[in-house]
């Protein structure tokens, strides 16, 4: 037990280090909201926001995405969700999975959660062991490739120009610094409404997101049901 809470630690003091270090000097916000809308909901005040922090290539992760994608169905346009990407230094290809994933969405961003799903079910390809003799070169050809596959031949070459793109690399940054800022230290992690979900960092199932998410709708609910009121009284 005392060794997973000290490598935690360990990252999370990483991870403010670089954020302070390196980010202190070039601080600029974002030209725009930090991570990936889903795709099939509008964020606006009245939704309940849920904020997912995955990284492509993390077990964890891709087992806890389809549940939450399930509930995000189930509730609609009365839940939100943007997931963040944080790429961690323990995953060998992480931060190449992420740009990959910020380069498709600045091409088309209807492809970044296909292309997000993609790398959950074939995470065996890029998760350390099977590339400890591949180039970075090699690994980033496969990933051009099979993103492609994904968004569409006609985006090859804009694909891996774009991992000479320094705006994409910076993009990447900008995600983990993002992530740091928020005390994040592993994947996944969830906030709901700003609020950490204390079961953060295990897959959390359908049900869990049912007893999260269910008391918030039905207080929504009384609240308009008491603007109604307010309304014709």
């Amino acid at each position: 037990m005392i060794l997973p809470v000290l490598r935690k630690s360990i990252l999370l003091l990483q991870l403010l280090v670089f954020f302070f270090k390196a980010g202190a000097a070039d601080y600029i916000p974002p030209a725009r909201l930090e991570g990936f809308a889903y795709k099939t909901h509008s964020l606006h005040l009245d939704t309940i926001l849920i904020e997912a922090f995955y990284d492509p290539v993390c077990p964890d992760s891709r087992d806890s995405w389809p549940p939450l994608k399930k509930a995000l169905h189930h509730y609609g346009s009365r839940v939100s969700a943007v997931v963040h990407l944080l790429p961690l230094p323990y995953h060998d290809n992480a931060f190449v999975a992420s740009r990959a994933l910020h380069i498709v969405n600045g091409l088309n961003s209807s492809a970044t959660f296909p292309l997000l799903e993609w790398f959950f079910k074939n995470q065996e390809k890029f998760y350390n062991a099977p590339t400890r003799n591949l180039s970075r070169a090699s690994i980033v050809e496969e990933i051009v490739r099979s993103a492609t596959e994904v968004v569409g031949s006609s985006h090859f070459s804009s694909i891996k120009n774009g991992f000479n793109d320094t705006k994409t690399d910076l993009l990447t940054r900008i995600s983990f610094k993002y992530a740091a800022s928020r005390g994040v230290y592993g994947t996944p992690f969830f906030y709901v409404n700003g609020f950490l979900l204390p079961s953060t960092g295990d897959s959390v199932d359908y049900n869990t997101w049912r007893k999260v998410i269910d008391p918030l709708v039905g207080a929504k609910k009384g609240v308009k049901n008491e603007e109604t009121l307010h309304y014709f009284l």
